[in-house]
Protein backbone atom coordinates (compact mmCIF):
# COMPACT_ATOMS: atom_id res chain seq x y z
CA UNK A 1 0.00 0.00 0.00
CA UNK A 2 1.34 3.34 -0.86
CA UNK A 3 2.32 6.21 1.88
CA UNK A 4 -0.49 8.38 2.73
CA UNK A 5 1.50 11.63 1.57
CA UNK A 6 2.42 10.31 -1.96
CA UNK A 7 -1.90 9.43 -2.48
CA UNK A 8 -2.41 13.02 -1.17
CA UNK A 9 0.38 14.32 -3.76
CA UNK A 10 -1.15 12.74 -6.38
CA UNK A 11 -4.63 14.15 -5.82
CA UNK A 12 -3.11 17.55 -5.15
CA UNK A 13 -1.62 17.56 -8.99
CA UNK A 14 -4.86 16.41 -10.23
CA UNK A 15 -6.70 18.99 -8.65
CA UNK A 16 -4.35 21.54 -9.78
CA UNK A 17 -4.71 20.12 -13.26
CA UNK A 18 -8.19 20.40 -13.38
CA UNK A 19 -8.06 24.21 -11.93
CA UNK A 20 -5.66 24.84 -14.82
CA UNK A 21 -7.61 23.22 -17.50
CA UNK A 22 -10.98 25.03 -15.76
CA UNK A 23 -9.10 28.35 -15.85
CA UNK A 24 -7.81 28.12 -19.83
CA UNK A 25 -11.25 26.92 -20.38
CA UNK A 26 -12.77 30.45 -18.73
CA UNK A 27 -10.19 32.68 -20.50
CA UNK A 28 -10.53 30.79 -23.38
CA UNK A 29 -14.64 31.47 -23.35
CA UNK A 30 -14.05 35.44 -22.01
CA UNK A 31 -12.02 36.12 -24.90
CA UNK A 32 -12.75 39.62 -26.58
CA UNK A 33 -11.32 41.21 -29.01
CA UNK A 34 -10.16 45.21 -28.55
CA UNK A 35 -11.25 47.72 -29.56
CA UNK A 36 -10.70 50.80 -32.10
CA UNK A 37 -10.21 54.09 -31.47
CA UNK A 38 -13.76 54.79 -32.26
CA UNK A 39 -14.84 51.72 -30.43
CA UNK A 40 -15.20 49.19 -32.94
CA UNK A 41 -14.29 45.59 -32.10
CA UNK A 42 -10.88 45.42 -33.51
CA UNK A 43 -11.12 42.65 -36.56
CA UNK A 44 -8.39 44.62 -38.52
CA UNK A 45 -5.69 42.40 -40.02
CA UNK A 46 -4.60 40.14 -42.88
CA UNK A 47 -6.69 36.42 -42.51
CA UNK A 48 -6.33 33.83 -44.97
CA UNK A 49 -8.92 31.14 -45.72
CA UNK A 50 -6.86 28.19 -47.24
CA UNK A 51 -9.13 25.32 -46.77
CA UNK A 52 -9.45 21.72 -48.76
CA UNK A 53 -12.75 21.01 -46.85
CA UNK A 54 -15.11 20.56 -50.08
CA UNK A 55 -17.70 22.91 -50.33
CA UNK A 56 -21.00 20.33 -50.26
CA UNK A 57 -20.74 17.29 -48.96
CA UNK A 58 -19.66 15.25 -51.45
CA UNK A 59 -21.93 12.57 -53.12
CA UNK A 60 -20.79 9.78 -55.95
CA UNK A 61 -22.14 11.54 -59.35
CA UNK A 62 -20.44 12.01 -62.61
CA UNK A 63 -17.59 14.72 -63.27
CA UNK A 64 -19.25 18.21 -65.03
CA UNK A 65 -18.12 20.10 -67.35
CA UNK A 66 -15.63 22.97 -65.94
CA UNK A 67 -14.64 21.22 -62.67
CA UNK A 68 -10.79 21.19 -62.83
CA UNK A 69 -10.43 17.20 -62.07
CA UNK A 70 -11.89 16.94 -65.89
CA UNK A 71 -10.12 19.66 -67.60
CA UNK A 72 -7.14 19.67 -66.09
CA UNK A 73 -6.86 23.44 -65.54
CA UNK A 74 -5.46 24.70 -62.58
CA UNK A 75 -2.74 26.85 -61.65
CA UNK A 76 0.84 26.11 -61.67
CA UNK A 77 2.76 24.51 -58.92
CA UNK A 78 4.09 27.82 -57.68
CA UNK A 79 0.92 29.71 -57.64
CA UNK A 80 -1.15 27.12 -55.21
CA UNK A 81 2.03 25.69 -52.95
CA UNK A 82 2.53 27.02 -49.51
CA UNK A 83 3.65 26.97 -45.94
CA UNK A 84 0.29 28.85 -44.71
CA UNK A 85 -1.93 27.59 -42.47
CA UNK A 86 -4.96 24.92 -43.66
CA UNK A 87 -7.84 25.46 -41.85
CA UNK A 88 -8.94 21.75 -40.28
CA UNK A 89 -11.12 19.79 -42.67
CA UNK A 90 -14.79 19.47 -42.02
CA UNK A 91 -17.12 17.17 -43.67
CA UNK A 92 -18.74 20.40 -45.77
CA UNK A 93 -18.73 24.02 -45.88
CA UNK A 94 -22.32 24.06 -46.23
CA UNK A 95 -23.63 24.00 -42.52
CA UNK A 96 -26.91 24.61 -43.23
CA UNK A 97 -29.41 21.88 -44.49
CA UNK A 98 -28.14 19.23 -42.34
CA UNK A 99 -26.83 17.73 -45.26
CA UNK A 100 -24.62 20.22 -46.14
CA UNK A 101 -25.95 20.04 -50.02
CA UNK A 102 -26.98 23.57 -51.47
CA UNK A 103 -31.10 23.53 -52.11
CA UNK A 104 -30.55 24.95 -55.94
CA UNK A 105 -34.20 24.80 -58.41
CA UNK A 106 -33.48 22.49 -61.46
CA UNK A 107 -33.69 25.66 -63.87
CA UNK A 108 -30.70 27.42 -62.52
CA UNK A 109 -28.75 23.72 -62.29
CA UNK A 110 -29.69 23.85 -66.48
CA UNK A 111 -28.58 27.54 -66.44
CA UNK A 112 -25.31 26.46 -65.27
CA UNK A 113 -25.06 23.12 -67.01
CA UNK A 114 -25.64 25.54 -70.09
CA UNK A 115 -23.47 28.35 -70.01
CA UNK A 116 -20.50 26.02 -68.56
CA UNK A 117 -21.14 24.37 -72.29
CA UNK A 118 -20.71 27.29 -74.03
CA UNK A 119 -17.90 28.91 -72.50
CA UNK A 120 -16.01 29.51 -75.80
CA UNK A 121 -19.28 31.01 -77.65
CA UNK A 122 -19.85 33.80 -76.20
CA UNK A 123 -18.18 35.83 -73.30
CA UNK A 124 -21.58 36.38 -71.41
CA UNK A 125 -21.57 32.29 -70.52
CA UNK A 126 -17.78 33.10 -68.60
CA UNK A 127 -17.83 33.61 -64.98
CA UNK A 128 -17.36 37.33 -64.11
CA UNK A 129 -13.73 36.27 -62.18
CA UNK A 130 -12.50 34.85 -65.85
CA UNK A 131 -13.65 37.84 -67.22
CA UNK A 132 -11.68 40.11 -64.61
CA UNK A 133 -15.36 42.05 -63.13
CA UNK A 134 -15.30 40.38 -59.76
CA UNK A 135 -15.42 37.36 -57.81
CA UNK A 136 -18.60 38.18 -56.36
CA UNK A 137 -20.12 38.45 -52.52
CA UNK A 138 -20.19 36.17 -51.08
CA UNK A 139 -18.13 33.84 -54.09
CA UNK A 140 -14.95 36.15 -52.77
CA UNK A 141 -14.99 34.91 -49.36
CA UNK A 142 -15.24 31.12 -50.70
CA UNK A 143 -11.43 30.01 -50.96
CA UNK A 144 -10.08 29.03 -54.11
CA UNK A 145 -6.32 27.48 -55.10
CA UNK A 146 -4.71 30.57 -54.34
CA UNK A 147 -4.93 34.18 -53.30
CA UNK A 148 -7.29 33.30 -50.44
CA UNK A 149 -6.11 36.40 -47.95
CA UNK A 150 -8.50 39.36 -47.11
CA UNK A 151 -6.62 42.61 -45.21
CA UNK A 152 -9.53 43.89 -42.97
CA UNK A 153 -9.00 47.69 -41.71
CA UNK A 154 -11.42 49.91 -39.82
CA UNK A 155 -12.12 53.60 -39.65
CA UNK A 156 -15.07 55.51 -38.54
CA UNK A 157 -18.42 54.89 -39.80
CA UNK A 158 -16.59 51.72 -41.91
CA UNK A 159 -14.97 48.37 -42.09
CA UNK A 160 -13.06 48.23 -45.68
CA UNK A 161 -12.12 44.53 -46.80
CA UNK A 162 -9.41 43.96 -49.15
CA UNK A 163 -9.52 41.23 -51.27
CA UNK A 164 -6.37 39.91 -52.92
CA UNK A 165 -8.10 37.80 -55.66
CA UNK A 166 -9.02 40.35 -58.46
CA UNK A 167 -7.60 43.13 -55.83
CA UNK A 168 -10.91 44.30 -54.93
CA UNK A 169 -11.68 46.38 -52.16
CA UNK A 170 -15.38 46.32 -50.49
CA UNK A 171 -16.20 49.65 -48.66
CA UNK A 172 -18.78 48.19 -46.02
CA UNK A 173 -21.19 51.25 -43.93
CA UNK A 174 -21.45 51.08 -40.40
CA UNK A 175 -23.28 54.30 -39.82
CA UNK A 176 -26.71 52.86 -40.08
CA UNK A 177 -27.33 54.71 -43.31
CA UNK A 178 -30.30 53.04 -45.58
CA UNK A 179 -29.85 50.76 -48.98
CA UNK A 180 -29.24 52.69 -52.00
CA UNK A 181 -32.97 52.20 -53.42
CA UNK A 182 -33.84 49.69 -55.72
CA UNK A 183 -33.63 51.23 -58.77
CA UNK A 184 -29.70 51.06 -57.82
CA UNK A 185 -28.43 48.06 -59.09
CA UNK A 186 -24.35 46.37 -58.33
CA UNK A 187 -22.88 43.09 -59.51
CA UNK A 188 -21.68 42.73 -55.60
CA UNK A 189 -25.01 44.76 -54.34
CA UNK A 190 -25.01 47.20 -51.76
CA UNK A 191 -23.41 46.50 -47.94
CA UNK A 192 -24.51 47.87 -44.64
CA UNK A 193 -22.89 46.79 -41.35
CA UNK A 194 -23.80 47.22 -37.88
CA UNK A 195 -22.73 45.38 -34.77
CA UNK A 196 -24.39 42.89 -32.91
CA UNK A 197 -21.81 42.61 -29.66
CA UNK A 198 -18.65 42.03 -31.10
CA UNK A 199 -20.00 40.75 -34.35
CA UNK A 200 -19.75 42.31 -37.17
CA UNK A 201 -22.91 42.00 -39.72
CA UNK A 202 -23.15 42.66 -43.37
CA UNK A 203 -26.05 42.87 -44.68
CA UNK A 204 -26.48 42.85 -48.71
CA UNK A 205 -29.09 43.53 -50.85
CA UNK A 206 -29.56 45.22 -54.69
CA UNK A 207 -27.62 42.85 -57.02
CA UNK A 208 -27.72 43.34 -60.35
CA UNK A 209 -28.71 39.85 -61.27
CA UNK A 210 -26.16 39.12 -64.16
CA UNK A 211 -23.55 37.43 -61.18
CA UNK A 212 -22.18 34.00 -59.97
CA UNK A 213 -23.14 32.86 -56.71
CA UNK A 214 -19.54 30.41 -56.73
CA UNK A 215 -17.00 31.19 -59.27
CA UNK A 216 -14.06 29.49 -58.57
CA UNK A 217 -14.13 25.44 -59.48
CA UNK A 218 -13.19 24.69 -55.76
CA UNK A 219 -17.22 25.63 -56.04
CA UNK A 220 -17.65 22.24 -57.37
CA UNK A 221 -21.39 21.92 -58.34
CA UNK A 222 -22.05 25.54 -57.30
CA UNK A 223 -19.66 27.00 -59.68
CA UNK A 224 -21.69 29.18 -62.04
CA UNK A 225 -25.55 28.94 -60.12
CA UNK A 226 -27.03 32.33 -60.88
CA UNK A 227 -27.51 35.49 -58.73
CA UNK A 228 -31.30 36.74 -58.61
CA UNK A 229 -31.90 40.90 -58.50
CA UNK A 230 -33.56 39.28 -55.48
CA UNK A 231 -31.02 37.71 -53.54
CA UNK A 232 -30.14 38.86 -49.84
CA UNK A 233 -27.22 37.94 -48.62
CA UNK A 234 -26.26 37.97 -44.69
CA UNK A 235 -22.51 37.80 -43.22
CA UNK A 236 -21.22 37.44 -39.68
CA UNK A 237 -17.24 38.11 -38.83
CA UNK A 238 -16.71 37.18 -35.11
CA UNK A 239 -13.22 37.07 -33.93
CA UNK A 240 -13.22 33.74 -31.42
CA UNK A 241 -9.68 34.37 -30.67
CA UNK A 242 -6.74 36.42 -31.14
CA UNK A 243 -6.04 34.52 -34.53
CA UNK A 244 -9.48 33.42 -35.48
CA UNK A 245 -12.62 34.81 -37.24
CA UNK A 246 -15.66 32.76 -37.89
CA UNK A 247 -16.93 33.76 -41.11
CA UNK A 248 -20.50 32.72 -41.45
CA UNK A 249 -23.00 33.44 -44.39
CA UNK A 250 -26.77 33.26 -45.24
CA UNK A 251 -27.72 33.35 -49.02
CA UNK A 252 -31.41 33.76 -49.15
CA UNK A 253 -32.43 33.93 -52.84
CA UNK A 254 -36.28 32.82 -53.35
CA UNK A 255 -35.96 32.61 -57.31
CA UNK A 256 -32.71 30.34 -56.95
CA UNK A 257 -33.29 28.20 -54.10
CA UNK A 258 -35.82 26.14 -52.06
CA UNK A 259 -34.93 27.49 -49.09
CA UNK A 260 -32.22 29.67 -47.38
CA UNK A 261 -28.71 27.93 -47.17
CA UNK A 262 -25.33 29.00 -44.61
CA UNK A 263 -21.84 28.68 -45.29
CA UNK A 264 -19.23 28.66 -42.22
CA UNK A 265 -15.23 28.33 -42.15
CA UNK A 266 -12.76 30.12 -40.28
CA UNK A 267 -10.56 32.87 -41.17
CA UNK A 268 -6.93 32.90 -39.72
CA UNK A 269 -4.63 35.73 -38.86
CA UNK A 270 -1.05 35.62 -39.98
CA UNK A 271 0.53 39.15 -40.06
CA UNK A 272 3.64 38.10 -42.18
CA UNK A 273 1.20 37.45 -45.18
CA UNK A 274 2.13 39.57 -48.18
CA UNK A 275 -0.72 40.68 -50.44
CA UNK A 276 0.54 41.95 -54.11
CA UNK A 277 -1.30 43.45 -56.54
CA UNK A 278 -3.43 41.27 -58.71
CA UNK A 279 -3.84 43.17 -62.12
CA UNK A 280 -6.46 40.90 -63.56
CA UNK A 281 -7.06 43.40 -66.99
CA UNK A 282 -3.32 43.20 -67.45
CA UNK A 283 -2.30 40.87 -70.03
CA UNK A 284 -5.37 38.91 -69.09
CA UNK A 285 -6.11 36.72 -72.70
CA UNK A 286 -8.46 34.11 -71.57
CA UNK A 287 -11.39 35.21 -72.56
CA UNK A 288 -10.04 36.07 -75.85
CA UNK A 289 -8.52 33.09 -76.61
CA UNK A 290 -11.46 31.11 -75.12
CA UNK A 291 -13.24 32.11 -77.82
CA UNK A 292 -10.44 31.92 -80.46
CA UNK A 293 -10.81 27.93 -79.77
CA UNK A 294 -14.13 28.19 -80.02
CA UNK A 295 -14.10 29.46 -83.85
CA UNK A 296 -11.23 26.98 -84.56
CA UNK A 297 -13.82 24.34 -83.40
CA UNK A 298 -16.58 25.52 -85.53
CA UNK A 299 -14.50 25.87 -88.83
CA UNK A 300 -12.72 22.75 -88.05
CA UNK A 301 -16.50 21.27 -87.90
CA UNK A 302 -17.46 23.05 -90.97
CA UNK A 303 -14.58 21.56 -93.05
Amino acid sequence: MKPAWRRSARVALALVALVWCATATLDAQKWTPGRTPDGQPDIQGTWLNFDSTPFETPVAQPATRGSTAETGVGPASEFADHTHKISQRRPSMVVDPPDGRVPVMKWAEDKRAYDLEHVADNWVHQTPWERCITRGIPAGMFPAGYNNAYQILQVPGYVVILYEMIHETRIIPIDGRPHLPASIRQWNGDPRGHWEGDTLVVDTTNYNGKGWIATSAAGARIKGIPQSAGEHVVERFKRVDANTIDYRVTIDDPEVYTKTWQVSLPLTREQNYQIYEYACHEGNQAVENVLKGGRAADAAARR
